[in-house]
């Protein structure tokens, strides 16, 4: 079981750098402040974000905000070798060897500017992962101090066991969400609530707004009809669906238009109808359950 407590929707840094928003430091500091005023605490980051440079912009930010390292938590990732500035890297791999898993954190809490990260995460499976040698940088880790939880992000049920054989894995970040819905129904949140990993959803509004396609266009609909029920935004419904799941599943929230991260957290609130849970259901399968 995991050591950490991180705050219901967790607030998603991947795009607050080059890769998209282009927040300056200052920027990322007003982000930070918006989000713990909004009971928003945790941030989620990795390595390769902005091309391994959003983690230092954001270190930046936080130093400057003197905001005390226990009022918030961090989450970082390893393990996707990027060909990018400052790396030698021929081809895109993956690198779970125990020296780049520690070098790795170690860099990565310079430029976080912490002693510590909440929870450190293997960021995709490697076919050429031994569990053996990730599980003793993990444990090194730990011994340190450098991390206190550990977790998995985009592993399966079969190659979390893999892992969990060696060392204690406590997250495993995976994508769902109302148009992405098979970890719900290929057995690995059952597999994680079976042993005590607690989920984490990235890219938790799914398509909805993203693509124009039958399945968004029949969600749409039913949520507008859902916005006046309830009376709240499309965004917070899809949410508080992802919510309901008895799985206990945390959504990672990339937004930074304040308007938005001020609605994410009455998902927590909202106790959707289990009719209504299962017509969104509904409408992105295009059937009715089995």
């Amino acid at each position: 079981m995991s050591k950490t407590t991180l705050s219901p929707i967790i607030s998603g840094t991947m795009n607050w750098g080059v890769w998209d928003k282009n927040l300056t430091p200052k920027e990322m500091e007003s982000m930070i402040q918006v989000c713990i005023e909004n009971k928003i605490t945790t941030f989620d980051h990795a390595d390769i974000y902005g091309d391994y440079t959003t983690e230092a912009d954001f270190g930046k930010a936080f130093k400057a905000s003197k905001i005390s390292r226990e009022k918030l938590q961090l989450i970082t990732k390893c393990g996707i070798q990027m060909i990018a500035e400052g790396r030698k890297n021929k081809i895109k791999h993956y690198d779970y060897s125990r020296e780049y898993i520690i070098w790795s954190v170690e860099e990565s809490l310079k430029k976080l500017k912490t002693d510590y990260v909440d929870v450190f995460l293997l960021h995709r499976p490697s076919p050429l992962m031994q569990a053996d040698e990730i599980a003793e940088a993990v444990e090194k880790l730990k011994a340190e101090g450098k991390i206190v939880d550990f977790g998995l992000s985009n592993f399966t049920s079969s190659q979390t066991e893999l892992i969990r054989q060696k060392t204690e894995v406590s997250f495993n970040q995976v994508q769902f969400s109302a148009t992405h819905y098979e970890a719900m129904t290929d057995g690995s949140l059952d597999y994680m609530q079976t042993h005590g990993i607690r989920p984490l959803s990235w890219n938790p509004l799914g398509t909805v707004f993203r693509e124009d396609t039958k399945k968004t266009r029949r969600l749409k609909k039913l949520l507008a009809e859902l916005m006046h029920k309830y009376g709240y935004g499309s965004d917070t419904l899809l949410l508080a669906w992802i919510l309901k799941h008895p799985a206990g599943v945390i959504p990672i929230a990339g937004t930074v238009n304040i308007a938005r991260i001020q609605a994410l957290m009455k998902a927590v609130e909202l106790e959707m109808d289990k009719e209504d849970w299962f017509a969104i259901w509904t409408e992105s399968m295009g059937d009715d359950v089995p």
